[in-house]
């Protein structure tokens, strides 16, 4: 094996030599950027709906009741209006990823992603411009076009031209990119804040900046073998292979490619084949893993964190000043996951973190529940320190599980033929509750008051049980081989796959037999 380089068994016995190559590293932190938009898109929402500005010009019935104060503090923001703002993002990104799944098949990853490039711009300019609730709904909207083939394209080709050994590290870039985002904008919405009455203006229209890096990223990259092989090109594929390798030996590697891309070639209608016995477990633990992510109510909390804060007893500035200290939380403790995930493996990671986020939300409970009435103003120092800590606590768990694993594992784990189909559904179930939480997070706050943080504890503790149980470790292995090597292999899932495999042997020799007659 070269100096610099590793191997990474097959099956066979054979290995797949691979250096870590400039190429391969410059390409996944120029894909990764999709995520930046994305975070960034999460992290300014929340913070533009706290600023009086903002709400005066299109909410001005949530700032009256915010100045009133006749009602609970649990339920200043509730407004299906304002909540809209926030989830029509998700809610177009969800039916954007089913053309975001045509475009990334049919003309690939990287064109895709000038597309999801394309749309942010576009949406930048509408919200950045708006002068009433429908021109401002309709900017949410194109940007959520972004996302939705943004989030297609973007894990899919860091997942095919990353190799094995570091394929964890190099996908949870584009988690890491979300948190940079998400703090990017706390930043911003800080700055803004005091700038009056245009602030709010200002911090939507600076996400024209990472709109623009993902846009001018994917004029520069290379496409993935996979998808050029795919697409009929495996001399460009094999090219491209031999490129982000690092050495001219990946003939085995290409075959095995080639002929993942030959059965992918004879699937005419991949998302009916996602329903096919042996996809079942990679379509259940797909869905089930972004509907969980969603579960432990990091988005409600990220969306609405400086309106959370202000819910909370935190005036305005604190409200986002705190926002800003949790954003840089989530974002060093992403790469706490990018250092770990090929080393300990997956299922430890959302374990461990299952545990601290569990304790984390009953504590969060505990304290609303004994100081924070329907109508208080503020909150001591010390318990207002109490609850920046408890929230931060929860989101660095979340920041280097299921944060980037939410992504990490469904990428990898789907073959060729159903890749992009598989990836698909990844983003459609992951928005589809996002847009639920987003939506509802505000009422759910008002009627639920501190339960809803109890509710968020009980859905984490389900979903670390259900990681103890029927979650297979993918760590390291080669993306073509997770059929073999894990899914055939785990003590549940196995039996989709391999009743599958026995049912073929018993109908080919009942054909024999019948020929022989």
């Amino acid at each position: 094996m070269p100096a610099g380089g590793f191997s990474v068994s097959a099956p066979s016995g054979m290995e797949f030599e691979a250096k870590i190559t400039p190429i391969v590293v410059t390409s996944c932190v120029m894909a990764a950027t999709g995520g930046l938009m994305f975070g960034y898109d999460i992290g300014v929402s929340g913070g533009v709906s706290s600023m009086e500005d903002f709400l005066r010009e299109f909410f001005p019935k949530v700032l009256r009741k915010m100045h009133e104060n006749k009602r609970s503090n649990y339920c200043k923001f509730n407004d299906q209006g304002l909540q809209l703002f926030t989830s029509s993002v998700y809610l177009a990104g969800l039916t954007s990823t089913f053309f975001a799944s045509y475009t990334t098949r049919r003309l690939g990853r990287r064109v895709t992603m000038l597309i999801a490039g394309a749309f942010f711009i576009v949406g930048v300019v509408f919200s950045g411009a708006a002068h009433n609730l429908g021109t401002l709904i309709t900017g949410r909207i194109l940007l959520g076009c972004g996302v939705g083939f943004a989030n297609q394209a973007v894990p899919l080709f860091l997942s095919e031209i990353a190799p094995a050994r570091i394929r964890g590290g190099l996908n949870a870039l584009f988690q890491l990119n979300i948190t940079l985002g998400i703090l990017f904008a706390f930043l911003v919405n800080y700055g803004t804040s005091k700038i009056h009455p245009w602030g709010w203006r200002l911090s939507l229209s600076l996400a024209g900046i990472p709109a623009a890096l993902l846009t001018v990223s994917a004029l520069f990259m290379v496409d993935t073998p996979n998808s050029l092989i795919e697409r009929g090109r495996p001399e460009a594929g094999k090219a491209v292979l031999k490129r982000i390798r690092g050495t001219s030996n990946v003939d085995r590697e290409f075959d095995e490619i080639v002929e993942a891309s030959r059965v992918a070639r004879n699937v005419k209608h991949p998302f009916r084949s996602l329903l096919q016995r042996r996809n079942r477990p990679l379509l259940a633990i797909t869905v089930l893993l972004q509907m969980f992510q969603q579960m432990t109510g990091i988005s409600a909390i990220m969306f609405y964190a400086p309106v959370l804060f202000t819910t909370l007893g935190f005036k305005t500035e604190a409200s986002l000043y705190s926002a800003v200290i949790t954003g840089a939380v989530n974002a060093l403790s992403t790469l706490v996951s990018v250092y770990t995930v090929d080393r300990v493996g997956r299922r430890m990671l959302l374990l461990d973190a299952g545990v601290q986020m569990f304790l984390s939300l009953v504590a969060m409970a505990v304290v609303l529940r004994i100081k924070v009435t329907d109508h208080s103003d503020s909150l001591d120092r010390d318990w207002a320190i109490m609850v920046v800590v408890i929230i931060c606590n929860f989101v660095s768990s979340f920041a280097w599980s299921w944060g980037p694993l939410g992504w990490l594992i469904p990428s990898e784990t789907f073959p060729l033929e159903t890749r992009s189909a598989g990836q698909s559904i990844s983003v459609c179930a992951n928005l589809l509750f996002t847009f639920v939480f987003a939506q509802a997070f505000l009422s759910m706050l008002c009627r639920l008051k501190h339960v809803i943080f109890v509710f968020f504890a009980v859905c984490v503790l389900t979903m670390s049980i259900f990681v103890l149980l029927f979650l297979p470790e993918t760590k390291k292995v080669p993306i073509e081989e997770m059929a073999e090597r894990v899914w055939k292999r785990d003590w549940f899932w196995k039996r989709f796959l391999n009743d599958e495999v026995s049912s073929h042997i018993v109908s080919g020799a009942n054909s024999i037999n019948s020929a022989a007659i």
